[in-house]
């Protein structure tokens, strides 16, 4: 069963709330932009890729009523599946005109809405996606959080320095600058756990933290792990988007 926060906003984007696409978008357009400049192996260009990328979410737009996501699909999967009908779509166009005819857009094939192994995406696309998650609550927190707050969790936590130098940075103290860092640990994880849920569709999109390491029970909190699993997987959410964005150069 989908919890109030998914279905909450599937009905959003089934009302075409702008708000509710452009979260989509900035969340999830650089993982697909990342799979369709893969995909098209050199064949399209950057702006294409970009193209395709906006044409999927009008698709996805197009689809959105009869999309069932209690069939078991991964939220991930639902995105990848028209994706990659639409970049078929843009291949077949192209081969078509230099065959000097045309071709009608192919319908979308919606076997992607059950949990399938024929129709389930790779590994690697997966953790994008959950680092895309992860990346997006910390981006929220930043504009949320104090500015002295969020910087201290950016030098302690992202950089990797001790709190010694930190404090000595900015002329405070150790205990100061912990205290600091717990507000702001606390907020990621209530973002975390915000975000983790309005966009998974299954148990085990919902149990992905807890296997990277988040665990977001604040009762039951790891800080030391915490920190160095959201630093491990923004450093790689960031270095996977600059080569993304090098690939398509």
């Amino acid at each position: 069963m989908l919890n109030a926060m998914t279905t909450s906003f599937v009905a959003r984007l089934r009302a075409r709330d702008p708000n509710a696409w452009f979260e989509l978008w900035e969340i999830f357009g650089p993982v697909l932009e990342a799979q369709l400049s893969k995909w098209g192996k050199g064949r399209i260009g950057n702006e294409t890729v970009r193209d395709l990328s906006q044409e999927t979410l009008a698709a996805l737009s197009d689809s959105i009523d009869r999309f069932d996501p209690s069939k078991g699909a991964r939220f991930s999967t639902w995105l990848l599946a028209i994706a990659k009908h639409t970049l078929g779509d843009e291949i077949d166009r192209r081969m078509a005109q230099k065959r000097g005819s045309g071709k009608r857009a192919s319908s979308l094939d919606e076997a992607w809405m059950t949990a399938s192994a024929a129709v389930s995406p790779g590994a690697d696309y997966e953790a994008a996606v959950f680092r895309a998650k992860v990346t997006a609550a910390i981006r929220a927190v930043e504009k949320e959080c104090d500015f002295q707050d969020f910087a201290i969790f950016q030098m302690r936590v992202l950089d990797g320095r001790s709190g010694k130098d930190v404090a000595n940075d900015l002329g405070t103290s150790e205990p100061t600058v912990s205290r600091r860092l717990a507000k702001v640990r606390t907020a990621l994880r209530g973002r975390l756990a915000e975000i983790i849920s309005t966009y998974s569709f299954t148990e085990e999109e919902l149990s992905e933290p807890s296997r990277n390491g988040l665990v977001l029970d604040p009762n039951k909190p790891d800080d030391a792990l915490f920190d160095e699993a959201i630093a491990e997987i923004y450093h790689t959410d960031a270095q996977q988007r600059r080569a993304g964005l090098s690939a398509t150069d």
